[in-house]
């Protein structure tokens, strides 16, 4: 779900927008004009903007700019003409994507939800298993979307399942990888941090899979 900032002076066109963005599960922020928007954006952070053109006050090309000074949010701006050198100039300004009065407002919401996901997109360095990810750059755990506190030892464990896939390992194995070679404690210690490991991954621990006097293995 995210915050979506409605720059509109027409009410109608507002209710439409903002009734069809809800459907699609975002929040919104309505403003009237380009002064009222800019005051929004500076003290309310949101995620993405749809921006009309005409507006009295302020125009949706000078909001544009003066938003680009601030916040690389993406910004969809509504027009009421075609012509290519308004689009163009909007691309210059920042605009990332245009829809031309009248527009389907499924349409918008798809356009919406695409720009989101290109700016929301995993990190390059995110590994992916179900619906567990792992950031390797800032040694974040996220499962189904929420992020999960692990310990280091319980990270290590997930991070070296997670890049080694469908491999068996011993708990000797795992013992001497994870916790190292000089380390005293004895090998049940892998099998109490794989089960705590695996009650704060919830139904996701499934992927953490037993073998009967083997080891234990990752299943994607």
């Amino acid at each position: 779900m995210a915050e979506i900032l409605v720059v509109e002076d027409e009410k109608n066109m507002q209710d439409i927008i903002a009734a069809y963005m809800q459907k699609g599960g975002h929040t919104c922020l309505i403003a009237d004009d380009g002064i009222e928007a800019l005051m929004l954006l500076k003290n309310h952070p949101v995620d993405l903007m749809i921006l009309d053109i005409m507006m009295p006050h302020i125009d949706g090309f000078s909001v544009c700019k003066m938003t680009r000074e601030m916040s690389n949010i993406p910004i969809v701006m509504l027009t009421a003409k075609s012509d290519e050198s308004d689009k163009l100039k909007g691309y210059e300004y920042g605009v990332d994507d245009y829809m031309t009065k009248p527009f389907s407002p499924k349409i918008l919401l798809a356009k919406v939800n695409a720009l989101l996901r290109r700016t929301f997109s995993e990190p390059a360095d995110a590994l992916n298993a179900g619906d567990i990810t792992v950031v390797s750059s800032s040694r974040q755990v996220y499962v189904e979307g929420e992020e999960i506190a692990l310990t280091h030892m319980e990270y290590e464990l997930l991070h070296f399942f997670m890049t080694n896939p469908g491999q068996v390992f011993t708990r000797e194995q795992l013992l001497n990888r994870i916790w190292g070679y000089e380390f005293e404690g004895t090998s049940r210690t892998v099998d109490t941090h794989i089960k705590t490991l695996r009650q704060k991954l919830g139904s996701e621990g499934r992927h953490i899979v037993t073998l009967i006097r083997s080891g234990y293995k990752f299943e994607r």
